[in-house]
């Protein structure tokens, strides 16, 4: 099964992204101003936007209860995914929730302490904008990715292990 020995590089790895979350988040927030867009490639800007609600904006004006709602998802979430990376699990696996306990808590931190999440990457095309996001939401799209691949990625024999 390619069982890890040591935990402490996965939950390294999710401190990681939560602190170069949150220093990506610093820079943008005390070096421009809300609603600063500047256009980088002419399918990508770096911009300065809050969302107060969850991916897309979901319940973004809903009044300020989705805060609270949606941090306590994050926080069963990832005491959820500590407690997975606790077990024995392929490396894939490991990695996969390591970026997405990192990216919850990254967005996490973001509810508790500016009651909103702080967005600064905004893909487009032909006038159509993606949603903008985050580094916290790119960790946690690539750990979404790496469950799916490992779910259908077929797990070796105990015996082809030891052979390789």
């Amino acid at each position: 099964m390619n069982y890890s020995n040591s935990k402490t590089g996965w939950y390294s790895l999710a401190f990681v992204v939560l602190a170069s979350d949150q220093a990506l988040k610093r820079q943008i927030d005390v070096t421009t101003p809300l609603g600063w867009s500047v256009e980088v490639t002419w399918f990508f800007n770096l911009v300065h936007v809050l969302n107060p609600g969850a991916a897309f904006s979901f319940l973004a004006g809903a009044g300020g209860w989705q805060r609270w709602f949606f941090l306590a998802i994050a926080l069963i979430a990832s005491v959820w995914l500590g407690w997975m990376l606790s077990k024995p699990l392929r490396r894939l696996e490991e990695l996969a929730y390591s970026l997405i306990l990192g990216g919850a808590l990254g967005n996490a931190f973001d509810r508790v302490f500016r009651g909103h999440v702080i967005d600064y990457l905004d893909f487009h095309v032909g006038g159509w904008h993606w949603p903008a996001f985050n580094f916290a939401d790119m960790a946690i799209f690539a750990g979404a990715f790496a469950l799916i691949v490992a779910s259908i990625r077929p797990v070796a024999s105990r015996s082809a292990q030891e052979v390789i």
